[in-house]
């Protein structure tokens, strides 16, 4: 039975005075309830919260602070989820509502704490309606109004499919509520095809993503061997079209070379504390021979970390990877630039990597 996550946006869940599209919202549970009923595992990712709270507090304009950000979510994020709850259990489809926060998923545990939740719930046939947990989050919207999130949560349960639902019919070529030439873009090989079109970040009052972050997204998911379509959110054929995996809005394929799911967690999700510039030997042989990164090829060390943190590799000022690193900053500016037999005599019992091969995902 496939495994379906949908995502939806601030604009699908509420309008631009914050009200709960309770239309659109019930034509999404009838065909979320269409596929749970066919032996399908719905996954619901939404916005909303902020929205629902700025509502409920009359605030004119998305608050900027961020604990006001945080207020909001508070008030509008029970209310939001009781009306999933509500529309899903009128339908026969019982649901859960789950939170997670950036931390959940860059840190190894709780990403995999997530993901044994999420199991047991489907397995349940009990559908997760995910929220990012923006009243304890440390950083801003940080999922991009959850396009990030949508594909993690994809990627970690191992989906068939990730769905973006949008105000618009799909990715265009230019916005198509300013350019009469913009035409949809119906399918997707690679996301570098993209190249020269219109892609802009969220103009509405109440979002915090767009279309870029849903094309990143996509990127992420597809990367995964997910594909991914990107499709109205207000057209119940669209809809339905999208959920059964036709086609439907802007269609990503997947793409050629699965990488794994610990290294897309680790390139997308685990946060950087600091930066290694290496030699260009060294970005050879991480490139083209897909060799460790050892300290003989480290020039310099930026930033303070510890080992078991994530770095990002540069070299002559371009990015090559990112990686999980075996020393401190300290020990990496003691040993930048030795070889092994160098290394053991001041670490006597140093790893032979700075970065393991395995730790590590290029650009």
């Amino acid at each position: 039975m496939p495994t379906v996550v949908v995502k939806l946006g601030s604009s699908i869940v509420a309008g631009d005075d914050g009200e709960p599209r309770i239309d659109l919202l019930g034509q999404l549970c009838d065909e979320v309830a269409t596929r749970h009923k066919a032996g399908d595992r719905v996954v619901i990712v939404t916005s909303g919260a902020i929205a629902c709270g700025m509502r409920l507090m009359e605030l004119p304009m998305r608050p900027s602070a961020m604990e006001e950000l945080q207020a909001a979510s508070a008030v509008g994020q029970g209310k939001l989820y009781r009306i999933y709850d509500e529309l899903l259990q009128e339908r026969d489809v019982p649901s859960a509502q789950v939170l997670l926060t950036f931390f959940d998923m860059s840190a190894r545990t709780h990403y995999l704490n997530a993901r044994h939740t999420l199991q047991t719930l489907l397995r349940w046939r009990v559908l997760p309606v995910i929220n990012e947990n923006d009243t304890t989050t440390t950083d801003e919207i940080s999922f991009g109004d959850n396009d990030f999130l949508a594909a993690q949560v994809a990627i970690l349960l191992g989906a068939d499919r990730l769905v973006l639902l949008t105000d618009t019919g799909g990715l265009y070529s230019a916005d198509p509520r300013h350019d009469p030439d913009a035409r949809l873009v119906e399918q997707v090989a690679g996301v570098e095809e993209l190249e020269g079109y219109e892609i802009g970040l969220s103009r509405s009052p109440l979002g915090s993503g767009g279309m870029r972050s849903k094309v990143v997204a996509a990127e992420m998911a597809t990367a995964a061997g997910i594909p991914v379509a990107i499709a109205s959110g207000v057209e119940r054929e669209s809809i339905a079209a999208a959920l059964a995996g036709e086609p439907s809005g802007t269609v990503f394929r997947p793409q050629e070379g699965r990488v794994s799911s610990f290294k897309l967690w680790l390139k997308y999700a685990k946060p950087t504390h600091g930066r290694l510039v290496i030699d260009e030997g060294a970005e050879r042989a991480l490139r083209e021979r897909g060799t460790s990164l050892l300290p003989v090829g480290v020039v310099e060390v930026e930033g303070e970390f510890e080992a078991g943190d994530a770095v990002e590799v540069r070299c002559d000022g371009r990015a090559v990877g990112k990686g999980i690193v075996n020393y401190s900053a300290a020990e990496l500016r003691r040993i930048k630039g030795l070889k092994t037999d160098a290394v053991r005599e001041l670490l006597p019992r140093a790893t032979e990597e700075a970065v393991h091969r395995d730790y590590f995902v290029l650009e």
